[in-house]
């Protein structure tokens, strides 16, 4: 996210320097206004969130120039500098208009009228500098589907429309639009923690993690890759930006890689991937995580606490790749440039573990994480005084600076998207797409999963995490969430325990049927479908517990969000690899595709989340599917490379296929230690031929 925009060199521009020194400016004091905002100001979420896209937008006009190619002359500039006067009185109207508007019934005016329409307009044309033109394409089919041409459409999908001044008016004014929840979150959740990793960054904070992640893996086999791995987790618990992350640890890890005889399309795929899973790193998560606790209304601190264990096995997925590409690589440990681990330490890097410190702690203490990112910064400035780069005024205004030159991208994106949202849940299109989903998996969850998977695959083909990720949970985790709880339901009606609540609802639909009685799980879900959907929730919050459907809501979310992180990695727009590969210098459409292929366990850990507790919040349990789960992917990659510790001959690989999917698989405990021991066993042999050969 926070590259995307500094792609793009102002110099190239007429009166570059002059720009750039404006952002630098501008910049950080946008970013200390918003810092107000959120930790001292009582404003209007409205106002707030229209001065939000009002100056990220003016960033983004003046960074990005309206065409990738070609020559960027006074004209250009000059219309730009309209669009951004434009942007500036569209979203001050919005502001002013708030209670005139409402004062005569939301009838809209000429000047109402003038600034909506410039508004989506910028918001199109925002959107398409940042990341191409999917979000603005994505925006029109909402918007005439909304105003036009929903009426046309049958079945499902039929909606009767609204008129131009309706549509205008939510998506500036509603709860869903431009200005609501999305943009609030961008405003306040997202940018302060973006704002605190650029702080720990202009501190040095990145460069001692860097160097911690050296010293801690670069004397064993592939230590330069696991470096990289270690470095990309550490970087992403306060960056929340795949590519910030990239840029920051890449330009360290990638030539050490390079340099240890890793192919330069494989190192820069390491590091793409690796980037990619700091957005599932707890406690930052990217902006998906803040999104997520708004839409689920499950708490913030919950989510982080049941996303480590996943995380942690995403990472490990890519350590079993570069591990395995190592050994089939040959290669051997050269650490003649490796820091010592005590030396690290000593070199007074342990003072930038105290923010993180107190952003976990304030967190874990109930503050909300705009008031404990705050704090956190105040702790990063003085964390800095303990270590030989103290920060000054000048350092602070830089980190100020660098912090709203990194939330551009997602500023401009969040803010946009939010059209898209409104249109959905307008026209109700959310419960439409979880009927067709339902209909088309014929209620089996794992078909759900596939359909889910391609639609994210086709999504992040042109849109960032983010957006891809509002845009899918807002469509599919219903019908998810619906799924995962329906073989919850079955269960119960099979056993036979079903309370009065529950029995009284279903003799309202399906007066003919007593229940009470244990029957077969066919029985249950054929006594299921009979209901009709809008009695479906009544039924399913009488019956099952409220800690099984908040697990089942979070669960629904969580595979959206992480399936959504293929973003990063999937061509033609994947920021992340593109970033990598500039550094690597290799083909950007080709470091994406083996990008795409070491992050497989975007998609093998998502099932988890649909068939095991693994985030149930017990510790226990969910250590048990981590174990099992480490052991599948193992397997899965050495059936995937051919290799382990030496080569695998095609019956091994099947077997090891074989195995790796049984031990992701919701099978009984027997079984799943069966599996572990036939893995470890297959291990211990290929050790031993590698010690032989």
């Amino acid at each position: 996210m926070a590259a995307s925009a500094s792609e793009h060199k102002t110099g190239a521009r007429p009166g570059g320097q002059f720009i750039d020194r404006f952002v630098y400016w501008f910049g950080a004091a946008l970013a200390l206004a918003h810092v107000y905002f959120n930790v001292i100001a009582t404003l209007p979420e409205l106002w707030i969130a229209a001065i939000h896209f009002a100056g990220f937008g003016l960033i983004c006009l003046l960074l990005t120039p309206p065409l990738r190619r070609g020559r960027h002359g006074t004209l250009y500039l000059a219309i730009d500098l309209v669009l951004a006067v434009a942007l500036g009185l569209a979203a001050l109207h919005v502001i002013l208009a708030e209670v005139p508007l409402a004062a005569r019934g939301f009838d809209y005016g000429t000047l109402d009228y003038i600034a909506g329409f410039a508004l989506i307009f910028l918001a199109m044309e925002l959107s398409r500098r940042a990341t191409g033109p999917v979000i603005p394409i994505l925006i029109i089919i909402a918007l005439s589907y909304v105003a036009w041409w929903g009426r046309y459409v049958g079945g499902v999908l039929h909606f009767p429309g609204l008129s131009l001044e309706v549509v205008l008016l939510r998506g500036s004014y509603g709860d869903e639009g431009m200005f609501g929840l999305v943009a609030q979150i961008s405003s306040s959740f997202v940018f302060m923690f973006v704002l605190f990793g650029a702080f720990l960054v202009r501190s040095g904070g990145g460069e001692f993690i860097v160097d911690l992640a050296r010293a801690a893996a670069g004397r064993v086999t592939g230590g330069p890759g696991l470096a990289a791995v270690i470095a990309s987790a550490l970087t992403g618990m306060v960056s929340g930006s795949a590519v910030a992350n990239t840029v920051s640890t890449g330009v360290i890890t990638i030539p050490l890689m390079k340099r240890a005889g890793f192919p330069p399309r494989f190192a820069a795929g390491v590091e793409a991937a690796a980037s990619t899973g700091g957005q599932l790193m707890p406690p930052v998560m990217g902006a998906g995580a803040f999104v997520m606790a708004t839409y689920t209304q499950i708490s913030y601190l919950t989510i982080i606490a049941v996303s480590f264990l996943p995380a942690l096995l995403y990472f490990l997925g890519i350590a079993f790749y570069v591990r395995i590409q190592a050994k089939k690589s040959g290669l051997h440990i050269d650490d003649a440039d490796t820091p010592r681990l005590g030396t690290v330490l000593r070199s007074g890097g342990l003072p930038f573990l105290i923010p993180i410190g107190v952003l976990v702690g304030l967190l874990v203490w109930g503050f909300t994480p705009s008031y404990a990112a705050g704090y956190a910064i105040v702790a990063v400035i003085g964390a800095s005084w303990l270590t030989p780069k103290r920060m000054g005024p000048r350092a602070i205004i830089d980190a100020l600076a660098l912090g709203a030159r990194n939330m551009v991208t997602t500023a401009v994106l969040l803010v946009a998207i939010g059209l898209v949202v409104n249109a959905v849940a307008t026209t109700g299109l959310g419960n439409s797409f979880a009927l067709m989903i339902a209909d088309w998996s014929g209620d089996s969850l794992i078909v759900a999963l596939i359909l889910v998977a391609a639609a994210s695959l086709v999504l992040g083909m042109g849109l960032p995490v983010t957006a891809s990720y509002v845009v899918l949970a807002t469509l599919s985790a219903p019908a998810l969430y619906d799924l995962i709880t329906r073989a919850e339901l079955i269960e119960v009606l099979a056993s036979g325990a079903v309370p009065e609540a529950a029995r009284a609802i279903f003799a309202l639909a399906v007066p003919d049927v007593s229940l009470g009685a244990p029957m077969s799980t066919g029985a249950a879900a054929e006594l299921l479908a009979l209901m009709p959907p809008e009695m479906s929730g009544m039924l399913r919050d009488s019956l099952l517990s409220p800690a099984l459907l908040t697990t089942a809501l979070l669960s629904a979310h969580m595979i959206v969000f992480w399936l959504s992180q293929d973003s990063n990695v999937t061509p033609p727009v994947c920021l992340t690899a593109f970033a990598a590969a500039a550094i690597a210098e290799t083909p950007p459409m080709r470091t994406g595709l083996v990008a795409w292929k070491i992050a497989k366990s975007l998609y093998a850990i998502p099932v988890l989340f649909a068939y095991t507790p693994f985030l149930s919040g017990d510790f226990a349990v969910a250590l048990e599917v981590f174990v099992f789960a480490c052991l599948g992917i193992y397997a899965l990659t050495g059936a995937i490379e051919g290799h382990l510790e030496r080569a695998l001959n095609w019956p091994f690989r099947m077997a090891c296929a074989a195995l790796g999917v049984s031990l992701l698989w919701p099978l009984a405990w027997p079984w799943h230690a069966a599996a572990a021991v036939a893995v470890l066993t297959i291990l211990a042999w290929n050790v031993k031929m590698a010690r032989e050969h």
